[in-house]
């Protein structure tokens, strides 16, 4: 029997998962919680294998308790189950060491067949959210565009450098990296270095 522990911040939500789960023959609901604020210690007393997951909750959201209970319990899988497909929070939830992600429309046997994945080693994400996730990922059309030395230029001048110190950090002359300049501004439509230096950690910057 898979044991599964829900949160979410929607009673109604948690009913209906409650009723999908019992069910299933070979999955068994062993808990709920409105949210996270007492995530370490639920997690102690149930042992669940599974965790289905919302991530918008008060108090302690759902991004926050999937950090506690991977770094507490790893042996724990959590399937993230949102309303939103929204690709920052998708990143997020993944980067935190979510097994899988679904949208709360997900039709009932999508979200069984994501259990039993995830319960099983593998990961399951919602096709609409794996198209948004390699989308983040994807370079943005005016990174596209500059040239890997007008790259480096706009970088150096993000980490503070003038003009001189990047011409010799980058063993060019002066004017050459003054033409590289006018190209970054000339491609990203901006009309100031602070301009271009916000594209760069907004677009660029890990």
């Amino acid at each position: 029997m898979i044991k599964i522990f829900a949160y979410d911040d929607s009673q109604e939500c948690l009913n209906s998962m409650r009723i999908l789960i019992e069910l299933s023959e070979n999955m068994k609901y062993i808990g709920e919680a409105l949210n996270c604020e007492h995530v370490e210690a639920e997690m102690e007393a149930y042992q669940p294998d599974v965790v289905l997951m919302d991530i918008n909750m008060p108090v302690v959201d759902g991004i926050a308790g999937l950090k506690i209970i991977k770094s507490k319990f790893p042996q724990i899988n959590v399937l993230v189950q949102t309303a939103f497909d929204d690709s920052e929070k998708v990143f997020r939830s993944i980067s935190s060491g979510a097994s899988g992600y679904i949208l709360k429309s997900d039709n009932p046997r999508r979200i069984l067949q994501a259990i039993e994945e995830i319960y099983e080693g593998g990961a399951f994400m919602n096709p609409a959210i794996a198209k948004r996730v390699l989308e983040y990922f994807q370079p943005t059309a005016e990174q596209k565009l500059l040239t890997q030395k007008e790259q480096e230029v706009l970088k150096l001048l993000s980490n503070g450098l003038s003009y001189k110190m990047i011409a010799d950090k980058l063993e060019i002359s002066y004017s050459t990296v003054n033409t590289h300049i006018k190209h970054i501004y000339n491609k990203l439509h901006v009309s100031s270095l602070g301009e271009a230096v916000s594209w760069y950690f907004k677009n660029i910057k890990e």
